[in-house]
């Protein structure tokens, strides 16, 4: 029973994200999406999830969905808007620098998920992680400062709080 439950929670992460991002409703879609989801489920579970879910996981899960509104909604839309403003300039106004920018999550997971937004969040890229000093290495296109901790607050602090929240 354990193993079905597993399956059944991971089988629904991946499905309700197919579909969020598909956007399509349609009966070939929906079809077409859960049969994938089944199978992505079956082949990941076993490395996903190894011991019972519990309250905790159900809260993590909501801190994702949350991060996850935010990430597109807030975040994106700022970064989007400083690129656009930059492209469209008669100037090329950039200040670009590759700056440390520290982190305290204790996890691969949330070090993963930090160095992704970072990297998807347009102006940013991660480019070294260096895991024994709890730094990453971004290339900042419009860096306003280089100072490790300025910097952290202005490129990862919000993804860095939502990492430790989801992945403790």
């Amino acid at each position: 029973m354990k193993k079905l439950t597993r399956f059944i929670a991971v089988f629904l992460y991946i499905y309700a994200f197919y579909i969020m991002f598909t956007a399509s409703t349609t009966e070939f879609s929906l079809t077409l999406g859960f049969i994938a989801s089944a199978l992505l489920a079956a082949l990941s579970t076993p490395f996903l999830i190894q011991r019972n879910l519990g309250a905790h996981d159900l809260k993590s899960f909501a801190y994702l969905l949350l991060y996850y509104f935010r990430y597109m909604i807030i975040e994106e839309y700022k970064a989007h808007k400083q690129v656009i403003k930059i492209v469209l300039s008669r100037k090329l106004d950039i200040k670009p620098a590759i700056v440390k920018v520290p982190y305290s999550v204790k996890t691969d997971y949330g070090m993963t998920l930090i160095a992704g937004s970072i990297t998807n969040t347009p102006g940013t890229c991660v480019v070294d992680v260096d895991e024994k000093r709890h730094l990453f290495y971004v290339h900042w296109i419009y860096a306003t400062t280089i100072e490790p901790e300025k910097a952290r607050e202005e490129i990862s602090k919000v993804f860095e709080e939502y990492a430790a929240k989801i992945f403790g």
